[in-house]
């Protein structure tokens, strides 16, 4: 299994040190450890976790730093996988569920994340004087919703990289700025929404 998932970071042409490459299988083994007693995501095994971390990696050349915002983190993806690949980015994780920045506050400690904040509050009351280059979302709410939830943490020149499955015509239709939505790894059912700010 690890062969096929490095083999799986190999196409989609990603360079990946041992020691992130190790941390990446310490996140998976200690996520699937914690999902069995506080269901923190539907991934329930091991296989599905790395596919999981695999599917927030595709994002990757896209974002823009040096800070970056996960909204509604959940388990931690797609913003720890991506911290963990982009070291001179500064991650913040944003999630109002408890049991969820426990969980990746113990991941941070245990790994010894050095980039990443985690951060147990609803976006709509969080603050960040600096304001965020790039705001991270994954299947968390409608475009529309996460365009009005966050427009008063970016940074000047910001984005949002909002993940989606199908084509998100519907949701586009409710939204204007400059808008780009991209294919992630010739997948038909997985996207990523671009909005330029």
């Amino acid at each position: 299994m690890n062969l096929s998932f490095a083999e799986k970071i190999a196409a989609l042409n990603i360079k990946v040190d041992s020691p992130t490459f190790d941390r990446f299988l310490a996140y998976a083994e200690l996520l699937h450890q914690w999902n069995q007693a506080y269901n923190l995501t539907g991934a329930k095994t091991l296989n599905d976790i790395l596919v999981h971390i695999l599917d927030s990696l595709t994002i990757a050349s896209y974002l823009i730093g040096p800070n970056i915002l996960d909204v509604g983190t959940g388990a931690g993806l797609p913003g720890l996988p991506l911290a963990l690949l982009f070291p001179q980015f500064n991650f913040v994780l944003l999630d109002s569920n408890r049991k969820k920045t426990r969980f990746l506050t113990h991941v941070v400690l245990t790994l010894g994340i050095k980039n990443v904040k985690i951060v147990s509050e609803r976006v709509e009351k969080f603050s960040f004087a600096c304001g965020f280059d790039t705001i991270l979302s994954r299947a968390t709410m409608s475009l529309k919703e996460l365009v009005s939830k966050t427009k008063h943490l970016y940074a000047s020149a910001g984005q949002l990289l909002a993940m989606k499955g199908k084509y998100p015509q519907d949701e586009l239709d409710e939204i204007t700025g400059v808008t780009e939505v991209h294919c992630l790894s010739d997948n038909p059912k997985r996207h990523v929404v671009q909005i330029k700010f």
